[in-house]
């Protein structure tokens, strides 16, 4: 299985991105990080192992960008500007890095993955362009940003939150989305999930709702997921 590091420069956060490919070719998978995980994170915890079968046949290829979660939304910072700073991240991707990616096979499209606040990472990224978006993988994720906001709220605010802005959402492209929100019994962010999970309903929206069995927040319930969500593609 064939290991790419590069630095992608963007222009809208002012400097290097570092990004962990594996494979050479497939259907990409962009998988975003844990709280405060890095690029290397899915590597070192077992994720691209758990996928390897997929990605040595050619059938995905995986990008592992870093985050700026540090910079954002865990930063020291007014609220108004973690959004701000997280809107540039944001930027980065829709319009310097997923285009770089999103034609390596017919569609156009990549599958997103997110492992707990990496999972509110790729929904958010995926409900807002749903036209770049054809598979989105949550794996234990949160959807609603407001605790990082400490009461300050504004336009970005609900724009950035899928909590609340999928309410009023009407992008064709998201009822052709493949949806899965991946939890268990004992997953701290089960409520959070089912909770989505009836917003969708309510929208029509087409989705997997996985509640898996007695098996906590944690790698192990996740290494479970992933290559079954992967096989779905």
């Amino acid at each position: 299985m064939r290991e790419t590091y590069t630095e992608f420069y963007s222009h809208h956060l002012g400097h290097n991105v570092k990004v962990l490919t594996f494979g050479t070719r497939g259907y990409p998978v962009v998988i975003f990080p844990t709280t405060l995980g890095s690029y290397y994170e899915a590597k070192d915890r077992g994720m691209i192992e758990a996928v390897r079968w997929f990605v040595e046949r050619g059938f995905i290829q995986v990008f592992c960008p870093d985050s700026i979660n540090n910079a954002s939304w865990y930063a020291n910072i007014h609220p108004r500007h973690r959004l701000e700073r997280h809107i540039q991240y944001d930027k980065f991707l829709a319009d310097e890095f997923v285009p770089q990616i999103r034609w390596n096979t017919g569609s156009g499209r990549i599958a997103c993955a997110g492992i707990s606040f990496g999972g509110f990472s790729a929904t958010n990224f995926a409900f807002r362009h749903p036209e770049m978006v054809s598979h989105l993988f949550n794996m234990s994720g949160a959807f609603d940003i407001k605790p990082f906001l400490r009461g300050y709220y504004d336009d970005n605010a609900y724009f950035n939150n899928p909590a609340d802005f999928i309410g009023g959402a009407n992008d064709p492209h998201l009822w052709n989305m493949k949806i899965v929100l991946g939890t268990s019994n004992w997953d701290i962010c089960l409520d959070a999930n089912l909770q989505f999970s009836e917003k969708l309903r309510r929208k029509g929206i087409d989705h997997w709702l996985d509640v898996r069995g007695d098996i906590e927040h944690d790698w192990p319930l996740w290494l479970d997921m992933f290559p079954h969500y992967v096989s779905l593609i």
